[in-house]
């Protein structure tokens, strides 16, 4: 065989045999979500946390419904509006969950679409290479090998791999191809999920104003309660009836009396020294309270506190064991904190919780997050302090300031 046919060859085999192996393995075209579900380790726990969420909104629904068929009373239209906060809260907890998810799935797109065109480069630049090649060479001609070849072995030879290269040549234009119909189906599952978040963002957007529409709901029945006296001097006979529920409540506590773990300092040992549950401003002191307008009096089984701007987070003031953890009509979120030997603490008006029933915390440690459910006086914690069902006067036993 004349040499030049034998260079064309080897140089063929060079530019499209290896190019051609080497081609990078991508995910199959129109499966990025799928794609995105195997490589992302988060996956599993967005769908836990929607699962729980989707859980809650459910049983929050029920609840909702159960207390539509109660009497309306002042306390309960205030539990109505903070279920439902509730609830609007929880869907737009679910859908930023959606919308975390959805932008994993976007980046893991996004991630296949640059790796498809860094292959399709390749895969150009190997056909280009083999057009150069045969350009060079010109066109060989195959009778040619019959003429030249020295024997019949070397012409098999040759025209075997004449015919892988044709085979190889062929399958680098196919791959290429096919390769471009990836990018294509990715890019349109690209500039689908962009869609689907851009929809996503607005319902999220949508959600967190109908929970601002909830909040000036209960703004508004809370001023027309101080502003009312007959509303005001209703929800205080409501209020009543409250404490008088609570009170029952810690006796069923109590009756459960948690034993104090030998490590644990008991509170009994802190009194003067317990650290705040929030740093914030007493704005309603222990003891009797009398409204400067109506002249009625209530009796105040705890304190309540506004907190300092940026301070959210409520904490435990000892450690112990969480026992309770509910909305209490009159109380709002209401937490429960059992320290052992007869000792209680009490966390209300809360916005979510932290912990949960059964938690062991320790003091200090974030068991709530402030808020204004339940409260006639806005954003605020309900804070007590119980020797098993006795409320003692918790300045006595915080720090001082």
């Amino acid at each position: 065989m004349r040499p030049a046919a034998s260079a064309l060859v080897l140089a063929l085999a060079a530019v499209i045999i290896y190019p051609a192996s080497g081609r990078p393995q991508t995910a199959p075209a129109g499966k990025p979500a799928a794609k995105a579900a195997a490589q992302d380790p988060h996956v599993a726990d967005f769908e836990r946390r929607l699962d729980r969420l989707n859980g809650e909104i459910k049983d929050l629904r029920a609840r909702l419904e159960s207390e539509a068929r109660k009497e309306t009373s002042v306390l309960s239209s205030l539990a109505r509006i903070n279920l439902t906060r509730t609830i609007v809260g929880r869907e737009l907890a679910a859908q930023n969950v959606e919308l975390e998810r959805g932008r994993a799935e976007l980046a893991a797109i996004q991630s296949n679409v640059k790796d498809l065109r860094a292959g399709i480069d390749r895969e150009r630049e190997s056909i280009e290479r083999t057009l150069v090649t045969l350009y060079k060479f010109g066109r060989v001609d195959f009778f040619q090998f019959l003429l030249q070849a020295r024997d019949i072995e070397t012409y098999a030879a040759e025209s075997k791999h004449l015919a892988l290269l044709a085979r190889n040549q062929d399958e680098v234009v196919a791959g290429y191809l096919a390769s471009l119909e990836e990018l294509r189906a990715a890019q349109s599952a690209l500039e689908s999920k962009q869609r689907d978040l851009a929809a996503m963002a607005r319902a999220a957007a949508l959600k967190r104003q109908e929970l601002e529409t909830e909040a000036r709901k209960n703004a508004a029945l809370v001023q027309d309660i101080r502003r009312n006296r007959e509303t005001y001097r209703k929800t205080l006979a409501e209020l009543a009836e409250s404490a008088e529920e609570l009170q029952k409540l810690m006796a069923k506590i109590v009756a459960q009396e948690w034993v104090l773990p030998a490590a644990f300092v008991p509170l009994a040992e802190r009194r003067g020294r317990l650290d705040w549950p929030i740093e914030g401003r007493v704005i309603t002191a222990f003891g009797l309270e009398r409204h400067p307008d109506f002249k009625t009096a209530v009796q105040n089984k705890g304190v309540e506190i506004a907190p300092a701007k940026g301070r959210t987070l409520v904490q435990a003031v000892h450690a112990g064991k969480v026992v309770y953890a509910d909305y209490f009509q009159g109380y709002g979120n209401l937490l429960i904190v059992d320290h052992g030997m007869g000792y209680y603490t009490l966390y209300g008006h809360c916005a979510e919780f932290v912990a949960a029933v059964g938690d062991m915390v320790r003091s200090g440690q974030p068991v709530a997050v402030v808020g204004d459910s339940g409260s006639l006086k806005g954003e605020c914690l309900y804070f007590e302090l119980r020797q098993k069902t006795r409320a003692l006067d918790p300045l006595q036993w915080l720090k001082r300031r």
